[in-house]
């Protein structure tokens, strides 16, 4: 049998290509299994506002719409993971396996008054998987946080009394810190059920532990002193569950070269079945501690969307988020009891809109392969502080995807993305966070199942 030249090139150009990116997937496999057990113990926080509830909710987007504004119930691109809705799973490259990897970093100051701070921080956001496994059926798997707690503080120092001979002070403040947080891991399928319908869903494992730590700090003329009695104060829980969502899509055809894809989720929500403690420690020796039962709930949620596309250069899509976290409850300290209540929570929205354009997916000049992006989201609070409505969020993102340069593979890109994130709230006196965030992320697209035939 003869062979001529040019199909050997292209025959082993793929091998030797499949073979370097085996070596590279292995690396971030051993990479997100060392990461995966630092989800539990390494916040990515160091806002105040995580010391209530179950603490600050993540950004649950990927390397791909995170700088379209987090935008994803309608968007339906088979070369990414859409873990925003699971129906997008079904239009997964038939062809191809993929790997999704993204990090950031953020740069904040934190202000209330006339004090501010400046704190930084920095996370693995999540490792995605995806493939198509069957006929019209795609499969992803992954993990990221759910929930961050992270800060430390004090509360205004308070005079108790003068001392009338030495003219010093004595006084106390509260000390505040805390740590930990929520992970979630899933497993998710799409399916093209009938024509051009999808549906979805993702189950998921909810875990994670969360400390709490009120330390009063008595001060005697400008030094610490152990010589008052106090009280300190500790509020622990450590959580496990599942959590189900669902989604749906269905592309409306606009003409030849546009289409409006349409998408709904919808998630269950329920009790923990775990408690969360109340530990009261005195200088004097003595200690009390006393227990919520069961005083944590996942919500409710729906999100409707939908995303224009115009052949394979421009996506705009716009998104509604909700959630019912005003049914929920959580542990609450009265005089002599640790019980489970509503009314720390609120409900919560979120707006989405964002878009991406490619000049030219393929074109030989790399500019015109770049994919721009640029998008905004705003949430309501879905805490309360002291009775008062808690932070919303305002964010605008933008951000570009950039080819991995190899004339065989275009599809593979680097994500990278920068946010300002403003969390404030409306009441008076309440903390001000601002922050710059830098998203970097890596999307491996490789056609593994492809066959070459050699004629």
């Amino acid at each position: 049998m003869t062979m001529n030249y040019e199909l050997k090139y292209n025959l082993a150009k793929p091998l030797a290509c499949r073979r370097l990116w085996c070596a590279i997937v292995t690396l971030i496999l051993h990479f997100s299994l060392f990461t995966f057990h630092s989800f539990a113990q390494v916040s990515s926080t160091n806002s105040t506002y995580s010391r209530f509830g179950l603490g600050l909710l993540h950004d649950q987007s990927q390397g791909f719409n995170k700088s379209m504004g987090g935008i994803g119930l309608g968007v339906r691109i088979g070369n990414r993971i859409n873990t925003t809705n699971p129906a997008s799973y079904s239009a997964i490259d038939s062809l191809s396996i993929l790997l999704d990897v993204g990090m950031s970093g953020s740069f904040g100051q934190m202000r209330q008054g006339t004090q501010s701070v400046k704190v930084k921080s920095a996370s693995l956001d999540y490792i995605h998987a995806g493939m198509h496994i069957a006929k019209r059926l795609g499969l992803a798997v992954g993990f990221m946080p759910y929930t961050s707690i992270g800060y430390q503080f004090a509360s205004p120092e308070t005079v108790i009394t003068n001392d009338a001979n030495t003219t010093q002070k004595i006084s106390y403040s509260n000390i505040y810190s805390g740590s930990g947080g929520i992970n979630q891991a899933y497993i998710g399928l799409g399916w093209r059920v009938y024509r051009d319908l999808s549906i979805g869903a993702n189950v998921s494992l909810i875990w994670g532990q969360y400390s709490h730590l009120l330390v009063p700090y008595y001060m005697d003329g400008g030094t610490s002193s152990n010589s008052y009695s106090s009280t300190i104060k500790g509020y622990y829980a450590s959580l496990k569950t599942y959590k189900l969502d669902f989604g749906a899509q269905y592309p409306v055809r606009l003409s030849s070269q546009d289409w409006l894809n349409l998408g709904v989720t919808v998630g269950l929500g329920h009790k923990f079945a775990q408690d969360a403690t109340l530990l009261i420690y005195s200088t004097k020796g003595d200690s009390t501690s006393f227990t919520a039962t069961t005083p944590f709930d996942l919500p409710y949620s729906f999100g409707v969307g939908a995303a224009w596309q115009h052949k394979n250069t421009l996506v705009v899509g716009a998104d509604m988020h909700h959630e019912r976290w005003g049914n929920c409850r959580m542990p609450v300290e009265t005089s002599n009891a640790y019980v489970p209540m509503k009314g720390g929570y609120k409900n919560m929205t979120k707006i989405a809109v964002g878009a991406q354009w490619t000049p030219d997916p393929f074109d030989k000049r790399y500019w015109k392969r770049i994919q721009y992006r640029i998008g905004a989201n705003y949430t309501t609070p879905y805490l309360k502080v002291d009775g008062k409505d808690g932070p919303k969020e305002i964010r605008l993102t933008v951000g570009a995807g950039l080819p991995i340069t190899n004339r065989l593979n275009n599809r593979s890109v680097v994500n990278f993305g920068v946010q300002w994130l403003r969390r404030s709230s409306s009441a008076a006196g309440m903390v001000k966070e601002d922050y710059l965030l830098i998203n970097l992320g890596m999307t491996f697209n490789e056609r593994w199942f492809m066959k070459y035939k050699i004629e």
